[in-house]
């Protein structure tokens, strides 16, 4: 039997409209909407439905949203195939955000704990820089180290560093505007094939993003993850983690620290994974990991088509 990693997407994923399907389809799905919605003591189940999509998009919203929606595929997927997580996967990972997801899935938070401390994390990343001030980047075409250079060469007193490697030549760096715009310019001599600024209102995963780690500092002693029932490859290590502290511990440093994606997916190669399973919005994972471990099977599943589709695959 191929050894499974289920994998959960990130900010950026998400889409008006999103698990709409699941949620007429399968009671498993609408029950997650219901509980995030009662946790929150709000309707977010009707803007993840309705939009609009200024509201989605609100870092606040987005967090808890995407999980919401990854936890109605899993909870649908693994209802529909009668087996318990333990059973269909040997490790969980997700991207930044992602591993709260991951964390749910795997029983270290219930649903309602999850959907509160991403709205914690939301808000508090959102009031970490004010508007205007930070920004982030994407680096197509360069190397992990070329990044470096660029970053290092751009700083010049400010901050910017590397937020997200992505693997396939893919790297997120994330800072001062000032900062961010210098390695922009930078990139071009360093021979990165393109760079462009994204559509974030943060500097998520730089240090500037410190009142946010206090913030989880302090929510995650309230509410303490609990072992998970398999692994996790954590972002800020890339490296497999069961214990509860360590993981709370990671969770704070993952605010502030490089997402280490194409790493997380070489750990889980040489750990003997052959298939992942994007549970989700959208499909970026499962094309992340094509480009850092291009035999394995990358699925997804976020529809009830493509839930179906997976089920075949996996029973």
């Amino acid at each position: 039997m191929m050894a499974s990693a289920f994998i959960f997407p990130g900010q950026g994923s998400q889409f008006v409209g999103m698990g709409r399907d699941l949620a007429a389809a399968f009671s498993a799905a609408r029950n997650v909407f219901e509980e995030v919605d009662d946790a929150l003591g709000e309707r977010l189940s009707r803007i993840i439905f309705e939009g609009p999509a200024e509201e989605l998009t609100l870092t606040s919203n987005t967090q808890p949203a995407l999980m919401a929606v990854s936890m109605a595929a899993i909870r649908a997927f693994l209802h529909e195939a009668g087996k318990p997580l333990g059973e269909m996967a040997a490790v969980v990972a997700g991207h930044s955000l992602g591993e709260y997801s991951a964390l749910v899935a795997a029983e270290s938070f219930s649903v309602p704990e999850g959907a509160k401390l991403l709205r914690i994390r939301g808000d508090a990343m959102q009031r970490a820089v004010p508007p205007g001030e930070g920004a982030m980047a994407a680096l197509l075409g360069s190397t992990i180290e070329q990044a470096r250079t660029v970053c290092e060469e751009a700083a010049q007193g400010e901050v910017v560093g590397i937020a997200n490697d992505n693997g396939g030549g893919q790297v997120v760096i994330s800072g001062t505007i000032g900062a961010v715009d210098r390695a922009i310019e930078f990139s071009r001599m360093q021979g990165v094939k393109r760079a462009m600024k994204l559509p974030v209102s943060a500097p998520f995963h730089s240090p500037l993003m410190a009142p946010a780690a206090d913030a989880m500092r302090s929510a995650l002693v309230e509410a303490p993850p609990r072992s998970p029932v398999v692994p996790l490859i954590a972002n800020v290590t890339a490296s497999s983690v069961t214990d509860a502290v360590t993981i709370s511990a990671n969770l704070v440093e993952q605010v502030t620290a490089t997402v280490r994606w194409r790493e997380s997916v070489s750990t889980m190669r040489d750990l003997g994974i052959t298939r992942f399973i994007e549970f989700g919005a959208g499909k970026v994972l499962a094309g992340l990991v094509k480009r850092v471990a291009p035999e394995a099977e990358a699925l997804s599943c976020g529809s009830p088509a493509e839930l179906e589709e997976v089920l075949k695959h996996v029973l």
